[in-house]
């Protein structure tokens, strides 16, 4: 007496061709350009590293650097020579006035290094 019943076989999808299937499992693909690049961060650092070409984005989770190229091209009509992403840490934070504690939440940066000449404004 047969209690369950015979295994069937999972199908594969077809994935071949798809920018998705290139990535590492487990990165969300973003759904378009516009989101790869949530906003400029526009800090301290950031602007000095600015008159040198190189400018600072906040990006989504699952943004690669080829993402981050495409949509930088797409939006400021520049060509980047270099993207390098870089993951901050969330962090403990404690309110100094009402001793409160919680956290800063992290996420991840792009600096992007343009030629020489090029610029973006913001």
């Amino acid at each position: 007496m047969a209690l369950f019943g015979s295994k069937k076989k999972k199908e594969v999808k077809n994935t071949e061709g798809t920018p998705a299937a290139s990535r590492a499992e487990g990165t969300a693909a973003p759904r378009n350009l516009t989101q790869v690049l949530r906003h400029a961060r526009i800090t301290e650092k950031a602007s000095m590293q600015q008159a040198a070409g190189v400018y600072t984005f906040d990006i989504s989770a699952g943004a690669s650097k080829r993402d981050i190229l495409q949509a930088v091209k797409k939006l400021y009509n520049v060509t980047p020579r270099k993207v390098a992403v870089v993951t901050v840490p969330s962090k403990n934070v404690r309110s100094a006035r009402t001793g409160k504690s919680g956290v800063k939440s992290g996420g991840r940066k792009a600096y992007v290094y343009l030629k020489k000449g090029d610029s973006i404004t913001f």
